[in-house]
């Protein structure tokens, strides 16, 4: 068993996990995200009750161990782009140094994860979750409105063409390195439903070991868009499981979830963020 509940399904059930709300800023435009601080009725990604410092962690990291003892991982999922956030950094070296028997996991869109791989490595990350939603820079064009690379603000076809670019190559480096790697991707129907197979493809063959297809929830350019049925998701699935195992209990957590998502997450605030 692979001790991390987004990476094995087995683990969903028995291993807990910790996000903390440390990293605001994005360097993407997702057509389909809609971040929100301050929300406590909402579970999906881009959520938190609010934004912590790093001068935080310590206390809420183990107040979030003494109210369920099973968490095992900790990790930094937004509720903007982890990379993109010095505070990420700043929080991993705390993690890693006043909590070492917990192993450390991380979210990224993959833009910034080529240049910033060699200090997950030194902060001692062990699983990463990229998300990759285009094979192509025409589709991807369609989902990432621009991209923000230093000083270039870069939209279309080119902005989504460095945008795959670089997360093929984080996942090859990140994967040659040892770190376990598991791709999201976020389906929309008649956007990228027919890429599936070529997105799984593309990141097997780049090192990522598990692609966890995350059916679209309508939020942002994308609320009047349906999300897909049950037939267009198993489709799907069936599409991507030809090149690599797949993940199929994803909850769609908030950036500040904790607990066994398998068995149903801590209440949102529980931590009084």
């Amino acid at each position: 068993m692979i001790r991390h509940p987004c990476f094995d399904e087995q683990a969903h059930r028995l291993v807990g996990r910790l996000h903390l709300p440390v990293a605001p800023r994005c360097n993407i435009r997702c057509a389909y995200c809609e971040r929100k601080i301050g929300c406590l009725n909402e579970s999906r990604p881009g959520i938190s009750t609010r934004v912590i410092t790093p001068a935080e962690v310590t206390a809420v990291v183990s107040r979030a161990l003494e109210l369920e003892p099973r968490i095992e991982v900790v990790g930094i999922a937004g509720p903007g782009e982890a990379l993109a956030n010095e505070e990420t950094f700043e929080t991993l070296k705390l993690v890693r140094k006043r909590f070492p028997h917990l192993r450390i996991c991380l979210a990224t869109n993959g833009l910034a994860l080529p240049e910033r791989l060699p200090h997950l490595l030194a902060s001692g990350v062990e699983f990463l979750s990229v998300t990759v939603s285009a094979a192509t820079p025409v589709t991807g064009a369609r989902l990432v409105k621009f991209v923000l690379d230093r000083q270039r603000r870069l939209s279309g076809p080119e902005g989504a063409a460095l945008l795959l670019a670089r997360q093929l190559q984080g996942i090859a480096l990140a994967a040659k390195a040892g770190i376990r790697v598991k791709v999201n991707s976020v389906l929309v129907p008649g956007v990228n439903d027919q890429e599936m197979a070529e997105i799984a493809r593309l990141v097997a063959e780049a090192g990522a070991s598990i692609m966890n297809i995350i059916p679209l929830i309508p939020l942002g350019d994308f609320r009047g868009q349906r999300p897909p049925n049950g037939r267009e998701i198993r489709k799907a699935r069936r599409a991507a499981a030809r090149f690599m195992p797949l993940f199929l209990s994803c909850k769609r957590c908030r950036a500040d979830a904790f607990g066994v998502p398998g068995q149903g997450d801590c209440a949102p605030g529980a931590l009084c963020l």
